[in-house]
């Protein structure tokens, strides 16, 4: 019970941090204790008795062990892990993670094929050349890096601003892509958002020129406050921090995750990213290629809600509850995120 109360404690502080909308806020925080509470009864997060081991232990580690691999993308080196054989299976990430966000995910989908893992431009291990870190600069250099490695007939696994970068190179691409899964995707229903205050008022700030560099850049609130405290089920260690925390170690090595939040397509700006966005919207109903999205409660911009509009709009689309977790989901739930890809992709692709 102490366990649950202590990720309570964590959901209402990560709730403040995004000053969620109120309907939202209340869905989540009633979902969660009741949630809480069944667990605690059912002694699923403390265990049995005081000191008991956690049956989930395993599926948890801080190491990253696969070897690195660098490749020249428009004259910079992008960083990816490559591990198995097979279909192309192709990770990517969004702010202000790495391709360490699929450490723990990565082992259950290797057995089916070729599971590649890249570090957006800028983040991780690849480098940070001189640019505006707008989702055009981000996408062009995926799909060079997709064309550099000559990967065809691809799946693609998908958060984030990964989401819209993937998708939108499944779209864009349809004939080199087999599949997508996709997991709190910066998507319809939930973006376009119409109003800078339907993300409520951090996001507000970190779209202020000011407030967000000193928000982004010199404070590192992304990672220190959002990240930190966006897994329900369990705390980070600070092995796991420190991995995050790696690649950004200045206020000028903070610049790319300074910008997404301000590609969010939120009161009809940037206009450039509310068509892709929209494009990535309509191509999501009318394709016919397989998509799974994996979801949790109570979710961050993929609520159990907006998870049954989804599979009502989108075409040829499965659904995959895998846990409770807000919005770094692999964070709280690899094994059942791995797991239910390989599922997934034995019915569909194989």
């Amino acid at each position: 019970m102490i366990r649950a109360g202590r990720a309570l404690h964590r959901l209402l502080g990560l709730t403040a941090v995004f000053q969620l909308t109120a309907p939202f806020q209340l869905t989540a925080v009633f979902q969660l204790t009741a949630v809480l509470g069944l667990c605690a009864s059912m002694n699923l997060l403390a265990g049995e008795e005081p000191g008991s081991p956690d049956p989930r232990a395993g599926v948890f580690s801080a190491e990253f062990p696969f070897e690195p691999h660098f490749v020249d993308v428009l004259g910079s080196r992008m960083h990816y892990v490559d591990e198995g054989e097979g279909t192309p299976i192709v990770f990517l990430h969004g702010n202000p993670t790495s391709s360490y966000l699929w450490r723990n995910v990565i082992p259950y989908v290797k057995g089916i094929g070729r599971a590649i893992a890249v570090d957006n431009i800028g983040f991780g291990k690849s480098d940070k050349p001189q640019l505006a870190y707008t989702f055009q600069d981000h996408y062009r250099y995926i799909e060079t890096f997709i064309e550099q490695l000559g990967l065809n007939d691809i799946v693609l696994v998908v958060h984030d601003w990964g989401s819209v970068l993937g998708l939108n190179y499944a779209r864009l691409h349809e004939r080199n892509v087999r599949g997508v899964v996709f997991m709190e995707a910066i998507i319809p229903p939930r973006f376009p958002i119409e109003s800078v205050g339907g993300m409520g008022q951090l996001f507000e700030r970190f779209r202020d020129p000011v407030q967000g560099k000193a928000l982004l850049m010199e404070q590192n609130v992304f990672i220190e406050s959002l990240l930190a405290n966006a897994t329900l089920t369990r705390r980070m260690s600070e092995a796991e921090m420190d991995v995050y925390r790696e690649p950004f170690p200045d206020a000028a090595s903070r610049f790319p995750i300074y910008v997404w939040p301000n590609e969010l397509p939120i009161g009809g700006k940037p206009a450039r990213n509310v068509e892709v966005v929209e494009s990535v919207g309509k191509w999501l109903k009318r394709s016919r290629m397989p998509k799974l999205l994996q979801y949790a409660s109570p979710g961050a911009i993929v609520n159990p809600e907006r998870a049954a509009w989804m599979a009502e709009h989108y075409r040829n689309l499965e659904t995959q509850f895998v846990g409770y977790g807000s919005h770094y989901i692999q964070e709280d739930n690899p094994e059942a995120i791995g797991r239910g890809i390989v599922d997934w992709y034995r019915r569909e692709i194989d």
